[in-house]
């Protein structure tokens, strides 16, 4: 059994994003889904834009860490897209972070105090391949290149095609099944292999 927390993307903790927990979990696995936003949710990437900008970014990074800190033992670290931001920090500096999977997101190693990539460290980053976010804003480079630092045995980058944002969350128009089936797999194959 592997211990997970996934961090919702920007519109908040949506019922996809329960059922993406629920997903990777199966019958194997704890995925605890912590909400960063009191149990708002959002229409659109713009609306949890804005609502983000009201938060104190301090008090979100202490929430986080809270969570992460009543783990009682090792825990994989997962984020879809904003929620990245949280999983990266986090798999880079947690001492218990046993492996990291972040989708539709990818940060530069070494920016935004994240430090290195810890050795050893397995790692899987999904996203579509003209996603606007993740293939044009360079996440994708980030991604390819945080693979090559953890190694061919540590590391994997995925790309899907297409242009979707949080095709991973079903609650959503831009929810895609297939590519979404296919990017639960492999995480789970992940999961399986720690």
């Amino acid at each position: 059994m592997v211990d997970v927390v996934l961090f919702h993307h920007v519109q908040g903790l949506t019922s996809g994003v329960r059922a993406l927990a629920a997903e990777l979990a199966g019958s194997e696995h704890t995925v605890t889904t912590p909400d960063l936003y009191a149990g708002r949710t959002f229409d659109s990437i713009e609306e949890g834009f804005a609502h983000l900008g009201t938060l104190d970014p301090a008090a979100v990074e202490r929430q986080v860490d809270d969570v992460v800190a009543a783990r009682p033992g090792p825990v994989v670290l997962a984020g879809i897209s904003w929620g990245v931001t949280h999983a990266q920090r986090l798999a880079q500096t947690h001492p218990q972070a046993r492996a990291a999977l972040l989708l539709e997101a990818c940060f530069p190693v070494g920016e935004d105090g994240f430090g290195p990539w810890p050795e050893g460290l397995p790692v899987q980053v999904h996203g579509m391949d003209r996603d606007p976010f993740f293939a044009a804003e360079g996440d994708l480079d980030a991604a390819r290149e945080l693979v090559a630092l953890a190694g061919p045995q540590h590391g994997e980058v995925f790309t899907y095609p297409g242009d979707r944002h949080l095709f991973v969350d079903s609650s959503l128009p831009s929810y895609d099944p297939a590519a979404a089936a296919l990017a639960v797999g492999r995480a789970r194959g992940l999961l399986a292999r720690l």
